[in-house]
């Protein structure tokens, strides 16, 4: 029985930070590296002091989807599942293409969800899941819409999966980093700037971390930084009306 750990996402950001750093949380027979970029997975697999596999897939095509269940047989069990896939941007819901949003919702919640109901049977008691959730799940965020809405449904959707394999000694931890230095922001960013102040910016290595010690611990959210868990807590207490108000004039937004 061959024991893995598979990270989608992992070509850039926090997915590579987690796979740089995984033998910091365990120990696995072989790490499966999953993005579109196989030129980027290749190089990581080589850089890395244990054994990894670079499979490339796009997630929020269902033939990637097909591929990644034939990966997966009886002699496999995944001691951890890391979903790191997705992309944001930061525009008006009408400025951007159907396709450009549908595609979001694709891979930020179709192929997150797929990942985890598709692995869930190649895992055994102590096996965990970590899912990239954000601060922007739990708000309302005009201009950040789309993706703020998407990582609202990771967190429902990890904090419930978490309740339902207790029984099964499986945990789920939703991570929901605040403003991350990584480059996501080379997607998400218009030229017609939604987002002129950041609060904060954080680096990966410190998200990776907290995450890794709530995952050992068995915690269904983690977050880092006390900017961040004063926000979570300031839009638990205020009307989100007023929330984003506070946004739309901190950023300057009509």
């Amino acid at each position: 029985m061959k024991k893995v750990a598979i990270i989608t996402g992992a070509s850039s950001g926090i997915g590579k930070c987690f796979a740089k750093t995984l033998n910091e949380f365990g120990v696995y027979d072989e790490v499966w590296l999953i993005a579109r970029r196989e030129e980027r997975l290749i190089s990581l697999a080589e850089e890395l002091p244990y054994t990894a596999r670079a499979i490339a897939l796009d997630l929020s095509k269902e033939e990637s989807l097909n591929e990644y269940r034939v990966l997966l047989n009886e002699d496999i069990e995944v001691g951890l599942l890391i979903n790191c896939s997705g992309f944001g941007k930061f525009t008006a819901v009408v400025d951007s293409s159907v396709e450009e949003n549908t595609n979001m919702v694709d891979l930020n919640c179709k192929a997150l969800l797929a990942l985890c109901q598709i692995t869930i049977p190649y895992m055994t008691k102590g096996s965990k899941i970590i899912n990239i959730a954000s601060v922007a799940a739990f708000q309302p965020i005009p201009y950040i819409g789309v993706y703020g809405a998407t990582k609202a449904f990771v967190l429902s959707f990890s904090r419930a999966l978490n309740r339902e394999l207790k029984s099964r000694g499986i945990s789920v931890t939703a991570v929901c980093p605040f403003w991350t230095k990584t480059e996501f922001f080379d997607r998400a960013v218009e030229e017609k700037k939604v987002v002129k102040k950041y609060i904060a910016m954080y680096k990966p290595e410190q998200i990776v971390r907290r995450a890794y010690r709530d995952a050992k611990r068995g915690k269904d959210v983690s977050k880092f930084g006390f900017i961040a868990r004063c926000q979570v807590l300031l839009v638990k207490l205020l009307p989100h009306k007023i929330i984003m108000d506070i946004w739309m004039k901190q950023q300057d937004l009509d």
